[in-house]
């Protein structure tokens, strides 16, 4: 059954990797072009019209974006966490729905298979599929940051493991909110949602004080960026609280799919 649940799934993965990778191919073909003398003063007189706020919310006032690894620290992986999030969450509100939504789940209540291990070959199925998504664009950024010039490999690699943090459990909260529903329509508002909504958060948490509070009710507060570009480090707490959160959805969704009416 994992079998088979790899390859439903397989097409909208390969879309979707394929959107991060056109993405930052385009960055490092036409970067080197932007990035000269004339041009990075031009930019740096622009940076400071912006309040330092602003600067702060995409970690502009600790990086520069004067090669492309500087704009992979600020810009990039705002980026990479908002699509990552974004097919996260679609494959969380859908991987359960859809065979009701197609009416194979008749098919898969004839075999001999408890809605349990149903539930776990799909969750297995879709972190295989984030953490390879998220594994995929980390080395093709890696060969795309070597062939443009030097850059901290360290600071690099630690950065592009932090996506997955946030990734997984945008994926168990969405899985398990599908089990509230039976169609894919409802669920797939709700999942994208979750994400603009968590990432504003985060955005408005760095601005000042009074709002800092937010980043705790954000989920990608988790990918924690900000702190390894500071401090070339992943934070353990928020590892900790990124498998305990997906564990405890996780946990919900198999109970709570053990009781829901299937249509």
């Amino acid at each position: 059954m994992f079998i088979r649940e790899l390859k439903i799934n397989l097409k909208s993965f390969i879309i979707w990797t394929f959107i991060l990778i056109g993405l930052f191919l385009v960055v490092f073909l036409v970067y080197p072009s932007i990035v000269n003398s004339e041009n990075m003063e031009m930019i740096d007189e622009m940076m400071k019209m912006f309040p330092e706020e602003m600067l702060k919310a995409f970690n502009m006032d600790i990086s520069t974006i004067d090669s492309a690894f500087g704009w992979l620290k600020t810009e990039g992986f705002v980026f990479v966490l908002l699509i990552t999030g974004i097919y996260s969450g679609i494959l969380g509100s859908n991987i359960l729905l859809k065979e009701e939504n197609d009416k194979t789940i008749e098919y898969l209540n004839s075999v001999p298979v408890t809605r349990k291990n149903i539930v776990l070959n799909k969750i297995l199925c879709g972190l295989l599929y984030i953490i390879l998504m998220i594994a995929i664009i980390g080395i093709f950024n890696f060969i795309g940051l070597s062939l443009s010039g030097d850059f901290d490999r360290k600071s690099y690699i630690l950065l592009s493991i932090t996506p997955i943090f946030s990734s997984i459990v945008i994926f168990a909260v969405c899985l398990f909110l599908s089990t509230f529903t039976h169609k894919t329509k409802k669920t797939l508002g709700i999942s994208l949602g979750i994400v603009f909504a968590s990432y504003f958060l985060n955005v408005i948490s760095e601005i000042g004080e009074s709002t800092e509070f937010l980043k705790y009710i954000s989920i990608f507060t988790l990918a924690d960026i900000r702190n390894v570009i500071v401090n070339v480090a992943i934070n353990p707490l928020m590892i900790v609280l990124a498998i305990g959160i997906t564990t405890i959805f996780m946990i919900l969704t198999i109970v709570r799919y053990e009781k829901k009416e299937l249509v």
